[in-house]
């Protein structure tokens, strides 16, 4: 009882937090009740909803260079939500950054990674038959994050970077919210998720760069408790009827994931400190494999029917559900996240013929019963359509709001690996 009567107070403190703390722009709340019929249910409870919303305008001079305007809806880093694969977004930019820093000679994104195991819990890679050459790489492990969202491709570069490097990087670079103690989808006791694997880099058949196991010296878990929920079922299938604690989760704020997409993508525009190392060509290759469809990926290859173009594609385009094409005119340069009932976007949107470009970061938690890891979550029936609405309903004030000098987007024109069949 007095453990129950605890995590009620914690739980209501951080409701209380939220509350104060959380930042709302009249033009983004008034945007969306202007749309009752998509909105309603989800407004008149934003606080069940853990709704949090960022949208920033894009408005460029008569050189083309952009100034922007952001407006909030309950945006409040102290508002837990589990970012699930957004998370690997980040993980690209620092093992990027990682190969650029090193230096060593015959090492770049392309060179055969070998990771080997040597401690509890650790797996090896040796070969990838999904990749051109059959050989796993850092390159290759970003495309499978960035065209589906693979788990085990942001488990390596996770284990090339190092935990302590990856987190103390991060945060040296101005993105405070961010924490990530464990790997994804591992199920590993967190405490194993500090030692990552040895790895070794090989170019015609001779080592270039390798490093062995390395321990962190930090715990980057949560410092209080994050209790949601009523119940949670154990991975062994056993309910609990007590809130799940996140503390041990990864964390990364919604202010932080659009400044980091911002950063990426208009990099001038942000302070020094948070851009990171990548050359004209790294940022080529993310703007590519952000933006690149499934069914335009030669390596893997992936079936239209299992992976549609929304797979990954939540604002404007509702997630995998969907199987319409989206128009080639719309490129979407994202990074979703989907886990515990979460669902998260962070997007810059671009349509090369209607000349529009935007900023959208937004997340939504559907999970009615309340209990974690049963698999029960409203991703089809609520958590889809509210991205899908959201993405549209700003494209559509995109599509009428008056410009002072239209954008060149040439920047953004890609080329991509099979093209796009009509």
């Amino acid at each position: 009882m007095k453990k129950s009567f605890l995590g009620l107070s914690l739980l209501l403190l951080g409701s209380t937090l939220v509350s104060a703390q959380a930042k709302t722009d009249l033009f983004l709340s008034q945007l969306l009740q202007r749309h009752p019929e998509k909105f309603k249910t989800l407004l008149e409870q934003p606080e069940k909803y853990r709704i949090q919303i960022l949208y920033t305008q894009i408005d460029r001079d008569k050189n083309n260079a952009p100034s922007f305007k952001t407006y909030r809806y309950r945006v409040n880093a102290q508002e837990y939500f589990n970012p699930a694969s957004t998370v690997k977004l980040p993980a690209t930019l620092m093992a990027l950054e990682k190969i650029n820093t090193l230096k060593a000679p015959g090492l770049s994104k392309e060179t055969t990674m070998f990771t080997d195991s040597a401690f509890t819990g650790q797996t090896n890679v040796l070969r990838d038959p999904t990749s051109a050459n059959g050989f796993p790489s850092i390159a290759h492990y970003i495309r499978k994050i960035l065209v589906t969202s693979d788990n085990d491709a942001y488990n390596r570069l996770y284990e090339f970077v190092g935990q302590e490097p990856l987190n103390e990087g991060l945060k040296a670079k101005g993105y405070s919210s961010i924490r990530l103690p464990i790997r994804l989808t591992t199920f590993l006791p967190i405490e194993l998720d500090q030692y990552t694997n040895p790895v070794r880099f090989l170019q015609d058949g001779k080592v270039v760069y390798q490093q062995g196991l390395v321990k962190s010296n930090k715990s980057y878990q949560n410092p209080t408790p994050i209790l949601l929920g009523k119940g949670n079922m154990t991975n062994d299938d056993k309910l609990v009827m007590e809130p799940r604690d996140f503390a041990y989760s990864n964390t990364f704020a919604l202010e932080d994931q659009h400044q980091m997409l911002r950063a990426l993508f208009f990099p001038e525009s942000v302070p020094a400190k948070n851009r990171f190392n990548l050359t004209p060509e790294d940022y080529r290759f993310m703007y590519q494999y952000m933006s690149q469809l499934p069914r335009e990926t030669a390596h893997p290859a992936y079936s239209e029917k299992e992976y549609p173009d929304a797979f990954v594609k939540y604002l404007l385009y509702g997630g995998p559900t969907r199987e319409e094409r989206i128009p080639a005119n719309i490129r979407i340069f994202n990074k979703i996240g989907q886990s515990f009932g979460f669902l998260t976007d962070n997007a810059y949107v671009v349509d090369f013929e209607k000349n529009i470009e935007f900023l959208l970061t937004a997340t939504v938690h559907v999970n009615e019963d309340e209990i974690y890891n049963d698999g029960k979550y409203e991703y089809d029936s609520i958590g889809f359509p509210f991205l899908r609405d959201l993405g549209q309903v700003v494209y559509d004030y995109e599509l009428h709001r008056k410009r002072k000098h239209q954008p060149d987007l040439s920047r953004f024109k890609l080329v991509y690996d099979k093209p796009a069949q009509k």
